[in-house]
């Protein structure tokens, strides 16, 4: 028996997925502040925002991001 159900992402990434997909585009860098308002203003889940505010400050480029915060956007 072999299962066909298609590979998904793990539960809870799509909003973060999204949220760095919107606010790298066009960017290298981001601060973590700057990440941090932006999920705010996109009502990311509680848990979500508490990776995002528990990252040191400083610069990050997307896949830096998304590694250290779960996502997987690279």
């Amino acid at each position: 028996m072999t299962d066909d159900a298609p590979v998904t992402e793990p539960p809870g990434t799509r909003p973060l997925d999204e949220l760095l997909d919107d606010i790298y585009h066009g960017q290298e860098r981001i601060s973590q502040a700057d990440i941090y308002r932006r999920a705010v203003a996109a009502e990311l889940p509680a848990e979500l925002l508490s990776r995002i505010a528990a990252l040191p400050e400083g610069e990050y480029a997307v896949d830096e991001a998304a590694d250290l915060l779960g996502g997987t956007v690279a």
